[in-house]
């Protein structure tokens, strides 16, 4: 795995929206935060546009925005706005051999896990599960998120994984495990399956996180990964965040209770708690780094 070129003050960085729409004085107002930064900034067309109500362009739209910015020399870095819905409507129109060929920071989560995903199997670069530019930076970019986010854009060897203070990592069952760390959003893993564009847990370590979906539809989700393998295929799991992912119908019986039937008879590690993706703060994960994690020590770590 080819990890990108690190951040210079005056670099350009690419700010794209593959998914949901925001306003066009939001746009702005990400313009201006990130050059505050001290880089330069490429806005892609599709963060000043809106379509249906929910989404940022077509899907040849936003495959034509981030394949330019991929293929745009002088851009270092590309940091999605926002997620949302709909990235997958340029998944077929990417220049996966183009982009392969130009591998630089990409960050986002969310509906970005499609990009995120593909860009580490097909493309062959790490990416980051990390802050967005509107969701987590424009009005919440707190010390933690901050500091997590510069850790892992410039890790050097090895890299451990930190949660906020006062929040622990959870084990569900026991272990050590190894390999190359992948995942996201369980929504849009779940929808990958059955494509040319699901993820591939074989040998892997499982990242999984999502937000405001009721206990219920987790329960469902969790089964579909665990009818398609994609539970036993991976050697461990590691779960973030599920933010606003409530019980309406029985508040004690929770994620991490329905987590702990479904993984009862599990033989491979599973931690949870690990305080990355719909939360604030939040950690950055190097998405397609070698992952180690250990239930004794509660230690994760990633390695280039």
């Amino acid at each position: 795995m080819i990890f990108p070129d690190k951040l210079k003050k005056g670099d350009t960085i690419a700010i794209i929206a593959p998914s949901s729409t925001v306003s066009k004085e939001q746009a702005e107002s990400c313009k201006k935060l990130v050059e505050e930064m001290g880089y330069n900034v490429k806005m892609g067309k599709c963060t000043y546009q809106s379509i249906h109500g929910y989404s940022s362009g077509t899907g040849v739209e936003k495959a034509e925005e981030i394949n330019q910015m991929f293929a745009d020399k002088e851009v270092k870095a590309i940091w999605c706005i926002r997620g949302g819905d709909t990235s997958s409507h340029a998944m077929d129109k990417l220049d996966f051999n183009m982009i392969s060929n130009n591998p630089k920071i990409f960050v986002g989560y969310s509906d970005i896990t499609n990009l995120n995903v593909n860009f580490n199997q097909k493309c062959g670069f790490i990416t980051f599960h990390g802050p967005m530019v509107k969701s987590n930076m424009l009005n919440r970019y707190d010390d933690f998120t901050k500091n997590s986010f510069k850790n892992a854009l410039n890790m050097e060897n090895e890299l451990v994984l930190e949660n906020p203070s006062g929040e622990d990592f959870e084990v569900i069952v026991g272990g050590y495990a190894e390999g190359i760390i992948v995942g996201g959003n369980l929504s849009l893993l779940v929808s990958m399956i059955g494509t040319p564009y699901e993820v591939d847990t074989k040998g892997k370590i499982l990242f999984i996180e999502d937000v405001n979906e009721e206990v219920r539809r987790v329960d469902r989700m969790m089964y579909q990964l665990k009818y398609s393998d994609k539970l036993d295929d991976a050697t461990g799991i590691i779960f973030g965040d599920f933010t606003d992912c409530i019980n309406k119908a029985k508040e004690d019986y929770t994620v991490v209770e329905m987590l702990k039937d479904i993984l009862s008879d599990y033989k491979k590690p599973v931690m949870y708690n690990i305080k990355s993706g719909h939360c604030f703060p939040m950690s950055t994960i190097p998405l397609g780094t070698k992952c180690s994690m250990d239930t004794n020590t509660k230690l994760i770590k990633f390695k280039k």
